[in-house]
């Protein structure tokens, strides 16, 4: 173990035994969606899928998020539509307001301490149906209890360079996959790690999941056919962790793409950058502009051209996958 990546983990086990101490229970039981390591796993379309399921068999899901960067202090439910002075990302962060347009009918609660926000959802909700609470990127989360942990992993890019913070992606070692309740590997049948994932926690199974796209639409919620791109000119640009992967969403359906540009994860736009980006669809001839779902909830206040597209990503699994769940969910 380097140095740095050492005392990172001196930090890491003092704050994980000082909040297993004081760890809390809600009156209902939770199912955490997170990983082992920094970056996109596809956490957000995994709890969207997860939350419709559960409405599906008689549950009223309630999604726990801390809202990354997110302005909004304390416990509050998040509203995609705008009411107040600054932007809905800016209040309660990408990707609650993405999980919020989503889920018209599935209450989105933001709170960095998950217990104190599902608290308060339930001060603030009234349902027959039995409660259900997903907690959104919460296997570190040790201050709450939780039911059943879901964990997913890349299977592009399992775990990096193996190394922890800040010396690589990983969050917590790797031994602490024993943890998990059920694998998740996205994007690829990634047959050696499923049997890595098999040594490391024999209980878990580990299920293979496809995130593909779910839709192309505009600014205003308007549909359009997949194969509509396949004979246009397109720039695309993303700000989110693994921009490779939505680079190689956009060649999979695009009929050319002219240009590419990628910024940080959680990046905020600026006017600067918006005449950058229509500055380059003009130069290059394009027909659209394409981004992400994630980054399209950021975009909307700024003065955008009206041939801006997003692309929807969708979570695709077995059934036998949600079935283990909410089995697991009755018995527990």
């Amino acid at each position: 173990m380097m140095p740095l990546e050492f005392l990172y983990y001196i930090g890491y086990s003092l704050d994980k035994r000082y909040k297993l101490k004081r760890q809390k229970h809600l009156p209902h039981k939770v199912i955490s969606v997170g990983n082992i390591t920094v970056g996109g796993t596809g956490k957000t379309p995994s709890a969207i899928a997860i939350a419709e399921e559960a409405k599906k068999r008689g549950f009223s899901p309630i999604i726990l998020t801390r809202g990354y960067k997110g302005r909004a202090k304390g416990p509050c439910f998040v509203t995609p539509s705008l009411h107040h002075s600054i932007a809905p990302s800016l209040l309660y962060g990408d990707e609650p307001v993405l999980m919020a347009e989503r889920l018209k009918d599935v209450p989105i609660v933001k709170c960095s301490d998950r217990y104190e926000g599902g608290m308060f959802a339930l001060q603030h909700l009234s349902t027959h149906s039995p409660i259900l609470f997903i907690l959104d990127d919460g296997f570190q989360h040790w201050k709450l209890h939780r039911d059943i942990d879901v964990v997913l992993i890349d299977g592009l890019n399992p775990f990096g360079n193996r190394r922890m913070l800040p010396i690589g992606p990983m969050r917590e070692p790797l031994n602490e996959l024993k943890r998990a309740d059920i694998f998740v590997v996205t994007k690829t049948k990634n047959k050696a790690l499923s049997d890595e994932l098999r040594d490391i926690n024999p209980e878990a199974p580990v299920y293979f999941s496809e995130h593909r796209i779910h839709k192309v639409r505009d600014m205003d919620g308007n549909e359009y056919p997949i194969e509509m791109l396949k004979d246009k000119k397109v720039y695309a640009f993303c700000g989110i962790a693994n921009p490779d992967s939505f680079r190689h969403t956009v060649l999979s359906i695009a009929g050319e793409a002219r240009g590419f540009r990628a910024y940080r994860d959680h990046y905020k736009y600026t006017k600067t950058d918006i005449d950058y980006l229509k500055k380059q669809y003009k130069d290059l001839t394009c027909d659209f502009l394409v981004t992400t779902e994630k980054d399209m909830v950021k975009l909307k206040e700024l003065n955008l051209p009206e041939k801006i597209l997003c692309i929807e990503i969708g979570f695709f699994i077995d059934k036998a996958f949600f079935d283990y769940i909410f089995n697991s969910v009755i018995q527990r």
